[in-house]
């Protein structure tokens, strides 16, 4: 645990240091343009104090441009990566061109009663402010300044004149450096504390999205897997349903289809009968069979509806023209339309073909018009609009597409998955088996098409059927199975 609070200390100092660079860099800029303005304002203070003595502020003029010129010259160099890398020398020689400059001036005038001190607490002052000194940056700056002050008054020719102003000056100087480095190192431990907290905070804070993170890809995963178990769930009892609905309808097929074809036999034998009837009640006699004979077509339509369901692609498929299938499947549900007003909108490519069953096409679209009709007859249409259904094709490739659409009531986003799920129907008790739409997938789907449905509930409900578009297209394809 200690080494890790180690390891993250130094990690905060490294990151601090390098923060600083940014800043300290930007401030040392700044305090070399305040440096040279200053250095070479001063020479206004030069003519004031020692307008008597021209050779001298000549002199101090030279000091100060060069001093200027040598600013000048940091001030470039920082921003070369030579400064860049060695900028903490930099920093101290900043300090030290005024400091000099300044010495030198002391030196050339009256040494110790020189009040010319009061530019080394300046410069003391000033770079303490701008610039991010550390405790043992402050504590160089002081004794340089410290020392270049000692030297010129020291070395200047003849004794000093005043010694107490020379020890007031002294004590001056070493007070502003006192004071100098210690605000320095409180300043420098309280930036260092607030960049320490920033940081902690945000490493937490990254740490934290990494979590969050982790746990939004943990929760889209388990999403994910919660999905697929209830999708092979529903595979599975779809799975049992088709299972235990072929094993019925082939029970179901036997047990009618053999009496059915009984019935045939007795209807036969009876037709052969009646011929020796009277006239006039073979008449009656011949109608009352011709419509048991009916009865027994439908019941065999129903059986091979139920055959179809289970085995889609067991009926042969050609090239039909989907104009000529619809006017045929138009037959049975036109009086339907009319009594219900009906609006029929047609719009299909002429002579446009597909590949299906001519007989088992026809119950696909007779299915999916009854369905629009019953749907239509469940909504209360206002403002002008009336019931009405559309219905385009067009070819997309090796694609005959049949769109059919109504302005219904549409279908709920919680049915629309489960419409071609055997007997599922919002119908009510007696109106609907669930088997139609059913049949009508598994017809589609076994002749190598698809079957889709969209809807916008209040709105709208479209089917959209892709069939492949002749023959040729037809053999190199498979057809899909209803699983």
């Amino acid at each position: 645990m200690t080494d890790s609070r180690l390891q993250n200390q130094d990690k905060i100092r490294k990151a601090f240091q390098e923060a600083e660079r940014e800043v300290w860099i930007r401030n040392f800029r700044v305090a070399c343009v305040l440096a040279f303005i200053f250095v070479l304002a001063g020479y206004s203070l030069d003519i004031l104090v020692y307008a008597d003595f021209p050779e001298r502020t000549r002199k101090f003029l030279g000091y100060r441009l060069v001093c200027s010129a040598l600013l000048l010259f940091i001030l470039w160099l920082v921003r070369t990566p030579i400064g860049l890398r060695f900028y903490k020398v930099l920093g101290l020689a900043l300090p030290a061109l005024p400091t000099i400059c300044d010495a030198l001036m002391i030196y050339q005038s009256e040494g110790a009663d020189s009040p010319y001190y009061a530019g080394l607490n300046l410069v003391l002052l000033g770079a303490a402010i701008i610039l991010r000194w550390t405790f043992v940056d402050s504590l160089l700056v002081f004794f340089e300044v410290l020392v270049c002050y000692l030297a010129a008054c020291l070395l200047h020719p003849g004794p000093i004149a005043h010694p107490e102003i020379f020890f007031n000056n002294i004590f001056f100087i070493f007070v502003t450096g006192l004071f100098v480095v210690i605000g320095s190192h409180f300043y420098n431990s309280l930036r260092f504390r607030e960049f320490a907290v920033r940081y902690e905070l945000d490493l937490s804070k990254r740490e934290l999205q990494v979590s969050n993170n982790k746990l939004g890809e943990q929760n889209t995963a388990l999403e994910k897997a919660n999905r697929e178990i209830k999708e092979t769930e529903m595979q599975l009892v779809q799975s049992e349903k088709m299972s235990s609905l072929g094993r019925f309808s082939a029970g179901l097929m036997h047990d009618i289809l053999n009496p059915l074809n009984y019935s045939r036999t007795g209807l036969f034998v009876l037709r052969k009968k009646c011929r020796n009837m009277p006239p006039e009640q073979l008449g009656e006699m011949d109608a009352v069979i011709t419509d048991i004979e009916d009865g027994l077509r439908r019941v065999d339509n129903i059986v091979s509806d139920l055959s179809t369901f289970t085995h889609p692609g067991g009926q042969a498929a050609e090239e039909v023209d989907l104009a000529d299938l619809f006017n045929m499947s138009l037959r049975f549900v036109s009086s339907e339309l009319k009594e219900k007003n009906i609006t029929l909108k047609l719009d299909l490519v002429p002579g446009q073909k597909a590949w299906a069953g001519r007989n088992s096409f026809i119950l696909v679209l007779v299915n999916l018009l009854e369905n629009s009709i019953d749907a239509l007859a469940e909504k209360q249409f206002a403002n002008g609009e009336g019931p009405r259904i559309e219905i385009s094709s067009r070819i997309e490739g090796d694609r005959s597409i049949l769109t059919f659409r109504d302005n219904g009531p549409g279908i709920s986003p919680e049915n629309l998955p489960k419409i071609f799920d055997p007997f599922f129907t919002t119908k009510e008790i007696g109106k609907g088996t669930g088997l139609g739409l059913s049949i009508c997938f598994g017809i589609v789907r076994g002749y190598g098409g698809t079957i889709v449905a969209t809807s916008e509930p209040g709105r709208y409900c479209e089917f959209t059927l892709e069939l492949l578009a002749n023959e040729e297209v037809a053999a190199k394809a498979t057809p899909e199975h209803v699983e």
